[in-house]
């Protein structure tokens, strides 16, 4: 099983630690991503340098936050840390990564990966720096982050989830990095978390982010490995959640998870 998560716009910036080495990091091996790895980096470093009041406005950041501009500047030689600890925000505080058991975090290890404008994927361990890059970028001289990464992410997929379930919990946004041929969609679970009060139901971003860290902790605490959309609704529900499934489409199985109370 392999469990997509989309990044957070929060990271934690280190304030020591090796710097970037593209080559260390997962799926460095797989055709295509690095190279798309350094041009995505080389772009953006390239801009922030150049350009600061041009890179702030690319990035959609404010005249206060040049200081954002400036981190992704430096990004070659900044100090990394864990892409686990690096991402932050509503979804990794549920998720708490850090107080995972030894086994759910050896499982973390190889079950979970991160999809990044700027790295395309990468694994829990992997040392990343903390960048300010969004998935809806266009970078001058590259294009659409987006369109990289939709030509060089299929391969490195495919090596992460084999022939088991990818549990894809990707946002909107992210998920025009990679779209499942249709071999690999029937093994695909989407989750969409839906908030009910008084019979009405409706998508909060909060109570989505805090279930689905949540849904991540105990499906790696738990360590069961369903092969189906089918059989992760099972183990959800034998988990505590109210899940709905619905019927398969293109870009997999929609599983809604329906909840009253964050």
């Amino acid at each position: 099983m392999l469990i997509v998560l989309p990044p957070s716009e929060g990271k934690y910036a280190a304030r020591r630690g090796a710097p970037l080495d593209l080559a260390g990091l997962s799926f460095a091996g797989v055709p295509g991503v690095s190279e798309a790895r350094g041009r995505v980096l080389d772009a953006l470093v390239d801009l922030c340098a150049s350009d600061p009041e041009g890179a702030a406005s690319t990035l959609g950041l404010g005249p206060t936050q040049l200081d954002l501009v400036a981190l992704d500047a430096s990004l070659r030689t900044a100090p990394t840390a864990r892409a686990d600890r690096v991402y932050t925000g509503v979804l990794y505080d549920a998720l708490g990564a850090a107080t995972l058991s030894a086994a759910a975090k050896r499982r973390a290890g190889t079950r979970l990966a991160v999809t990044s404008s700027l790295f395309g994927l990468v694994r829990p361990a992997d040392r990343i720096p903390a960048y300010r890059l969004s998935g809806d970028a266009t970078l001058p001289g590259l294009g659409p982050v987006a369109g990289v990464w939709r030509e060089a992410l299929g391969p490195a997929v495919s090596e992460a989830v084999g022939d088991g379930l990818l549990v894809d919990l990707r946002s909107t946004m992210y998920a025009a990095f990679w779209r499942p041929p249709a071999d690999v969609a029937r093994r695909v679970a989407t989750v969409r978390v839906l908030h009910e009060v008084g019979g009405k139901r409706q998508v909060v971003s909060h109570f989505n982010k805090a279930t689905k860290g949540r849904i991540v902790r105990a499906l790696l605490e738990d360590g069961g490995n369903p092969r189906s959309p089918g059989r992760l609704a099972d183990l959800l529900t034998d988990l505590g959640w109210k899940v709905e499934v619905g019927a398969p489409t293109p870009k997999g199985t929609q599983l809604d998870v329906v909840v009253t109370e964050v």
